[in-house]
């Protein structure tokens, strides 16, 4: 019987702290009687009425829940210890005791089990915290990479943009050496030989003069080309349409290649900065079909895409590799870097698709109205590959 004693006073105890009711409080005596005749003392009542508090009662629960609980347990075990101090006289003095004694050993028991819980708690947190921490320090510091990253690559922008204004200008200076400046002294020169043989002899005068008017012709004509390539008159005063029509027109004439331009009128529309966004990237996307490609024919197709234009200008030359292309170091790639900012400045998108045995296409979208917002550019920036 001593040794199922303990689990018989458990079940009573609980069985009394699980009801409001104090039906259950008369079991506490006979607990109390089947306690002395087991041979307890008041001691081994009150250590083994501690334990079942602290292990199965108040592990867990709320400060004022625990307070009520011990109480009522308290209050079972006055009623059991009764039977032992009516036998032993001697303990009645320390009956009292005892019981403050439980009450506080099982308050402090609970509330170091309640402090451990938290502290467990808060190392999680400062574990959590500590990782949050490293992982804010790597993402500032990719970024801090990437900021240095973009930095670098601008300065090599800006350096290749004055490199390349600095070549344009070598090449009109060039042209306007070479082609005007002959052609003007050309002119003179045969202005002194009429103005002699007209003082001697006007027969073939009139042949003379007109080669010197086809020279005049000639410088016009390099004139007007160099101010269409500078800054086309048609397409402020006509229109998008017409200024790609007479570029392609130059184009395939000089070049060969046989063009094609297909354009819905919706696009006259667009304000005049966003068509002379289109028409330059239209003009530096032919000229590099022109230098690389090596292609026999290239079409411009401009549609109308959802709420804004779509232009494709394809060509069936040989492909490239689009992201060597933008690490590519010279005209090539600020050509390329330049179409998508100038689309980019609009709030566009720009792409280049290639691939072997399909040619390159070149892929502009832009939108009727104008952002209200500046979209937050990504890591790519409107990467250059098409999907």
């Amino acid at each position: 019987m001593k040794h199922n004693f303990p689990k018989r006073y458990q079940a009573a105890v609980l069985g009394y702290l699980g009801q409001s009711s104090s039906s259950r409080l008369q079991s506490a005596q006979g607990m109390g009687r089947e306690a002395l005749s087991a041979g307890l003392q008041a001691l081994d009542l009150a250590k083994l009425h501690e334990q079942i508090l602290v292990a199965e009662v108040l592990l867990g629960c709320s400060k004022s829940k625990r307070t009520r609980l011990i109480k009522r347990a308290g209050t079972f075990f006055a009623m059991a210890i009764t039977p032992l101090e009516k036998t032993h006289h001697s303990a009645r003095a320390t009956t009292a005791q005892l019981k403050r004694f439980v009450e506080t050993l099982s308050q402090r028991a609970v509330e170091l089990a309640a402090s451990n819980l938290d502290l467990g708690l808060e190392v999680a947190q400062r574990k959590a915290a500590e990782a949050a921490l490293k992982k804010s320090e790597h993402h500032y510091s990719e970024l801090l990479e990437k900021s240095e990253r973009l930095q670098h690559q601008l300065r090599r922008l800006s350096r290749q943009v004055l490199s390349a204004q600095e070549e344009e200008r070598k090449e009109i200076s060039r042209e306007l050496h070479d082609v005007i400046a002959q052609t003007l002294t050309g002119i003179n020169v045969r202005l002194a030989a009429l103005k002699k043989e007209a003082s001697v002899n006007t027969k073939g005068l009139d042949r003379n003069i007109a080669r010197t008017q086809r020279l005049v012709e000639k410088s016009v004509d390099i004139v007007h080309r160099f101010a269409r390539e500078l800054r086309p008159a048609v397409l402020d005063d006509l229109g998008l349409i017409p200024a790609l029509h007479s570029f392609m027109k130059g184009f395939a004439a000089r070049t060969g290649l046989l063009s094609h331009l297909k354009a819905y009128a919706g696009v006259e529309d667009l304000d005049g900065t966003k068509r002379t966004v289109l028409y330059r990237v239209a003009q530096e996307a032919l000229t590099n079909v022109a230098r690389h490609a090596k292609a026999s024919r290239v079409e411009v197709n401009i549609q109308k895409q959802n709420s804004g234009a779509c232009m494709e200008i394809k060509d069936d030359g040989r492909s490239f590799e689009v992201e060597r292309g933008m690490r590519a170091r010279g005209n090539k790639r600020l050509g390329l870097l330049g179409m998508r900012e100038r689309v980019e400045m609009i709030g566009g998108t720009f792409c280049v698709k290639s691939a072997p045995g399909q040619g390159t296409t070149v892929r502009v979208e832009i939108p009727f109205a104008n952002p209200k917002k500046p979209t937050p550019r990504k890591s790519r920036r409107n990467s250059l590959i098409c999907p």
